[in-house]
């Protein structure tokens, strides 16, 4: 039953998302450079994901900013572009390391939650001069982390241990090589010259 009403409100969630998508289609227009800039920021995000510095035994890794990419495109294009992008990105994660018990849990782990990494875009609208793409890195990995938590409860609640909650242990266990993984990119985001960067790509567009 509990997977029930997961896979409907999923199925809820998916609606929208594509409701909003296709209302602002107009807004975004997708040329030659938007095609190439997401194709090469998805690259980068490929690439980096196999340089791991920890490896969790059941799934979940801190890789080297893999997450950064996908939250800078976002920061550069804005919401709807960043959301194609991470959901294309979290496609290919499934190819590279295929996790599968159920098909709604495939859509949450994979397209949908790194498709939430482009809340990042969100930050450009923080009244600061600095550190608004390490704000918007913290956002977007917020939103994965909840995905992330939601799919572990609900698929994987059977390996909390005896008397802890189903989703308390799945953001526990999701927020340990997350919380790594963004400090990573957060680090990395401070470096002097990386968002002005960004910005400068920002304000070309």
């Amino acid at each position: 039953m509990l997977i029930q009403w997961y896979s409907l409100a999923i199925a809820i969630t998916l609606a929208l998302l594509g409701a909003a998508l296709y209302l602002a289609r107009k807004s975004v227009k997708w040329d030659a450079k938007l095609l190439a800039s997401g194709a090469m920021f998805i690259s980068a995000a490929f690439v980096l994901s196999y340089i791991r510095l920890y490896k969790l035994p059941q799934g979940g890794s801190v890789t080297l900013a893999s997450m950064l990419p996908i939250c800078a495109f976002a920061f550069c294009y804005g919401l709807v572009p960043g959301t194609v992008v991470g959901a294309a990105y979290g496609a290919l994660q499934f190819i590279q390391e295929p996790y599968f018990v159920h098909p709604v849990q495939i859509l949450v782990d994979y397209p949908m939650a790194f498709a939430a990494l482009a809340l990042a875009a969100l930050a450009r609208r923080i009244p600061l001069k600095y550190g608004a793409l390490a704000a918007g890195v913290v956002i977007g990995a917020a939103g994965r982390l909840v995905m992330a938590t939601l799919s572990g409860a609900v698929f994987f609640g059977q390996y909390a241990p005896e008397g802890t909650p189903a989703l308390l242990y799945s953001f526990l266990y999701n927020f340990t090589y997350m919380s790594f993984d963004t400090a990573v990119c957060v680090v990395i985001c401070l470096i002097p010259g990386v968002e002005n960067t960004l910005r400068r790509v920002l304000r070309r567009r």
